[in-house]
């Protein structure tokens, strides 16, 4: 009935039926935290990570190793990036060909399960030192054994991929054994050996740290200004000629935040390029402890700061002379404890004052209190003039009990707190009047990461890898010392991702001491060595050095764990028919865990079948605390056993804060737990925030950022709902070739063939954040604001057949295939949930597939050249039909027929060849070459083009809503050609 028949008794037909909008029963709700688990399971029962596997036998390997974390408690949101990052590169690398191998570990040994242990003990009044260590052991193993399975289902909840039923664990029997047999690599190359030297000691914990295992905290310090008096001065030959004798009874002030070192000190230091003066007082207020008429030798830079605090100001001191270097180095001091009442002669030996690069006029005094046994730069100094260690320290933090005037006084307690040992000091050095200032300082001071208590610097025997000593292995391709393998390595084999990486570790290892290998703890790997009897460690044959006997060591791990160590008469067995074991110890210290973790690439990488072909990751993953960590220790193990580092790559992510950028903490409630992430939102908005953050710096998380984070989401997942439903029952016959596709598809097309190098050359860069953001924007700017936008009309109202609806369709269906498969690294679970939507089954999943190979003559540039053009002008109608919408000119931008005036004439004649009304969505479209009225709208950003708003003649389509002329001439009441055409064929 012709539309001009209707009467307004009559309603207008209704096409709604006849319109192909979108199907599909994925939902608009994703319900993640409901769902994710019922995927998880369903990749369990498919064996996913095995078949991958097997499909991907005769591929390059990837292998990316795992750095084990601690199994001692939940996760917390740094492990969550961690891991989710891991993900996104085993997944991608193996999507884009590889065989991408990840195998899951944990580290086991160590203090901090120890202690756990410990803690439990003390609970309940239990003194572990009565307990069998071979029972300590297997409490500590069945702890770590809990947290492991705890913390696996933690990760895999995160949606992460890898070998889950076997991960690698250090306490397994065969890596006790290969960690005991790389140690015994050192005893037999020669780059083990026991020294006595100051080490970061906790007196809580009564072992040696490793710098890793050290944190720093603010500490508030006693700092103390000491006078040295010169006693006797060695023939120099001072300048002018005249021998002075001015400087005996002056006093060498040295300046510390250690009081309690000055019964252990025994030299005093000095910068041979620093000016140096006498001093004398004249005048002091009765607070100060300065005498009158007392001379001080002082840096000439810190003087006026050293006076000041003894409570002197501006007039009360003078400056005598200048005292040279060679001076200074004549000169000999007491003690300040000489001739204390009960020292019993322990302090009236001579001190010596020497030269030091060490010394500095930053701070202090210019002079430096030396304590050979409490300091690394007092140890160095110590060993270039000869002077003898003191042992005044036992491991508790307290002072030998047969020291004169302090001993037994602790310098730290059992709980961590301040000892008397500071206290005590001060007031003896006041006594003797040696003090000449005190003070308090707020300062950086290191701390146990796991009690949380103060360390200090102590002198005891230790073991230790040289890093210095040149090997006897044969592996010099990279040189010949454990430090010159490293920073060949570093410089040479490995690739940084960030490059400031290099730069980081290359510092930390050129500078860094021996690798103190030994603690004092139970729960670990022991030092697998014996020590001959009387002898010293410096004798050639103080350590026994046997293949024979290592090959039982190994054997008997291998069969029952390190665990075999503790057991009685296993010296014996092993060492029987050998030499005698009467005259060799067992070394009963553990292994620094550190070295434990080090060693992993020789029982995951080169034992596993699953490993790495040559032993070697292509990539190691971890926070940046890991140069200092992990990397190092990998490295230094790596170069001491095999020549050179186990990795090729080494990337490094920041720390996670809360969203004003402060570091988490339970104390401070800012906390996010990535449980409670999940249960919320579910694993995939978690692993959403870690692709849209940059990793490479510390990354801030929190309610505002999640919900940022969850609305992107809905955003994407909608672009993704919308093709699903679009592409209902399409079938590869609808499929229409390039060649015979309108330009805006095969625009399409060519957005697409951009993307794919993208994508891929953001994957392999690591560049998560670039392929999100790539991906994102594509799919809401360029699909969903653009090109869904301009093909809905076709979609809907187009007959199937029409040449223009297949080409969308073929577009969507490459879309489709390439978006998802994309996006699987990233968002595993609802990359799952698109999939099967599209392609149900009970056998497949969307992570058993690659990215797709994208044809090569879909790139055109000339074509996205062209309509670059043509997007800006649409951009100009677009704004202009804004703001008749605004004052409710019009509803819709189909009920206005713009003209258009463009200045270009390449730009218009681009704008003629196209459907530029179907591009801009509007019912019809004008273009002219005349210059725009002055009333004609424009964009300043896109010069050359002005818009003058006309209504749309004609009709509303009842089918299509385009108003056109021609509406109400056909067939159907009230429909356009196009739609009468349709229907037509449809028989309607």
């Amino acid at each position: 009935m012709p539309a001009d028949t209707l009467t307004e008794d009559h309603a207008a037909p209704d096409y709604r039926s006849t319109v192909f909008l979108p199907e599909t029963e994925f939902p608009m709700r994703a319900g993640l935290p409901q769902r994710e688990p019922e995927w998880l399971a369903r990749w369990d029962r498919l064996g996913v990570y095995d078949r991958l596997r097997a499909r991907a036998a005769g591929r390059q390997p990837f292998v990316l190793h795992d750095g084990p974390p601690y199994a001692n408690g939940h996760l917390h949101i740094g492990h969550a990036l961690n891991k989710v990052l891991k993900d996104f590169i085993t997944r991608s690398q193996q999507m884009m060909g590889r065989d991408a191998r990840y195998v899951p570990g944990w580290d086991c040994h160590g203090l901090p399960i120890e202690w756990k242990i410990e803690e439990a003990y003390r609970a309940r009044g239990q003194d572990k030192d009565a307990v069998d260590v071979v029972e300590f052991r297997q409490e500590c193993r069945r702890f770590a054994e809990g947290w492991v399975e705890v913390q696996r289902d933690e990760f895999r909840r995160l949606g992460v991929t890898g070998k889950w039923d076997d991960p690698y664990l250090t306490m397994d029997y065969h890596a006790e054994a290969v960690i005991a047999g790389e140690f015994m690599k050192l005893v037999m190359n020669g780059s083990l050996y026991q020294g006595s030297k100051p080490v970061m000691w906790s007196p809580v914990e009564q072992t040696a740290l490793a710098e890793a295992e050290v944190e720093y905290h603010d500490h508030t310090s006693h700092m103390i200004w000491v006078g040295f008096p010169v006693v006797a001065q060695h023939e120099f030959a001072p300048l002018d000629g005249c021998l002075r004798t001015d400087l005996l009874g002056a006093r060498v002030v040295i300046w510390t935040t250690t009081p309690w070192t000055i019964p252990q000190n025994r030299a005093v230091a000095f910068g041979p390029g620093i000016a140096y003066g006498l001093y004398e007082v004249t005048g002091r207020p009765e607070a100060s402890m300065a005498r009158i008429g007392g001379t001080y030798l002082l840096a000439d830079k810190l003087a006026d700061e050293t006076f000041r605090a003894a409570k002197l100001e501006p007039g009360m001191y003078r400056r005598l002379r200048d005292v040279p270097a060679d001076e200074l180095a004549s000169l000999v001091l007491a003690h300040p404890y000489r001739g204390i009442e009960g020292g019993a002669g322990e302090w009236d030996g001579d001190i010596p004052m020497l030269p030091g690069d060490h010394v500095t006029e930053d701070a202090g005094t210019g002079f430096v209190h030396t304590a050979p046994s409490h300091g690394d730069d007092d140890y160095q100094l110590a060993l270039k003039h000869g002077l003898k260690m003191t042992h005044n320290v036992l491991p508790d933090g307290s002072y030998r009990a047969d020291l004169p005037v302090f001993g037994g006084q602790a310098i730290l307690t059992a709980d961590g707190k301040e000892g008397p040992a500071n206290v005590s000091n001060i007031k003896a050095l006041a006594g003797q009047g040696a003090l000449l200032a005190k003070g308090k300082l707020k300062h950086s001071y290191p701390h146990s990461w796991r009690s949380k208590a103060p360390l200090i610097y102590r002198n005891t025997p230790q073991w230790f890898a040289a890093i210095d000593k040149p090997l006897a292995d044969g592996m010099d391709a990279h040189g010949e010392t454990i430090r010159a393998r490293a920073l060949a390595s570093i410089d040479e084999l490995v690739t940084w991702t960030p490059p400031s990486g290099r730069n980081r570790i290359h510092s930390m290892v050129e500078g860094r001491p021996d690798w103190v290998l030994s603690r004092q703890r139970a729960w670990g790997v022991p030092l697998t060595c014996f020590t001959r009897k009387g002898a010293r460690p410096d004798d050639a044959d103080f350590l026994l050095r046997d293949d024979r006997v290592n090959g039982r060591i190994l054997e008997a791990f291998e069969r029952d764990g390190a665990d075999v160590w503790y057991r009685d008469g296993f010296k014996e067995r092993i060492l029987d028919g050998i030499v005698d074991p009467a005259e060799y110890e067992q070394v009963m210290d553990v292994l620094d865990v550190w070295f434990d973790s080090g060693s992993t690439h020789a029982f995951v990488l080169r034992d596993r079948a699953d490993g790495a072909p040559d032993g070697i990751a292509d990539l190691y993953l971890e926070g940046t605390d890991q140069h200092r960590g992990w990397f190092q220790s990998s490295l230094l193990q790596a170069c001491a056993t095999r020549g050179r580092a186990p990795y090729r790559g080494v990337l490094t992510h920041g720390f996670t804060l809360d969203e004003k950028g402060m570091k988490m903490s339970k104390s401070l409630g800012n906390t996010v737990a990535p449980q409670e992430v999940i249960d919320q939102y579910g694993a995939d908005i978690l692993r959403l925030w870690v692709a849209q953050s940059d990793y490479t710096v510390d990354l801030r998380i929190g309610k505002e950022i999640l919900k940022g984070t969850a609305d992107a989401y809905r955003r994407l997942r909608n672009t993704m709902r919308f093709m699903l439903g679009a592409l209902a029952g399409f079938d590869a016959a609808e499929r229409l070739p390039l060649a015979e596709m309108p330009e805006l598809d095969a625009l399409m097309l060519h957005r697409l063939a951009e993307l794919d190098t993208r994508v891929r050359a953001g994957y392999a860069a690591y560049d998560f954040q670039g392929v999100f953001r790539a991906l994102f924007d594509f799919a809401t700017g360029d699909l969903s604001a653009f090109y869904f936008d301009i093909r809905k009309d076709a979609l809907y109202c187009d007959a199937p057949t029409s040449p223009r609806r297949r080409a969308a369709r073929t577009v969507l269906d490459a879309l489709f295939q390439r978006l998802t498969l994309w996006l699987a690294p990233i968002l595993p679970f609802t990359a799952e949930d698109v999939w099967l939507s599209r392609h149900p089954s009970d056998e497949d999943s969307v992570h058993l597939h690659d990215f797709p190979e994208t044809p090569a003559e879909w790139l055109n540039p000339a074509l996205a050249a062209k309509w670059d053009g043509i997007r800006r002008a649409r951009r100009v109608v677009t704004a202009a039909l804004e703001l008749r919408r605004a004052d409710k000119t019009i509803g819709a931008s189909l009920e206005a027929a713009p003209v258009v005036h463009v200045e270009d004439a390449a730009t218009l004649a681009a704008l003629r060849s196209v459907d530029f009304a179907a591009v801009c969505i509007t019912s019809d479209v004008g273009l002219s070459g005349d210059p725009a009225p002055s009333e004609a709208f424009r964009l300043p950003e896109v010069p050359g083009i002005g818009v003058v708003f006309e209504l749309a003649e004609g009709e509303k389509c009842q089918r299509c809503w385009q108003i056109l002329p021609d509406v109400g001439t056909h067939d159907h009441p009230a429909t356009c050609a196009r739609c009468d055409a349709v229907l037509d064929a449809a028989g309607v």
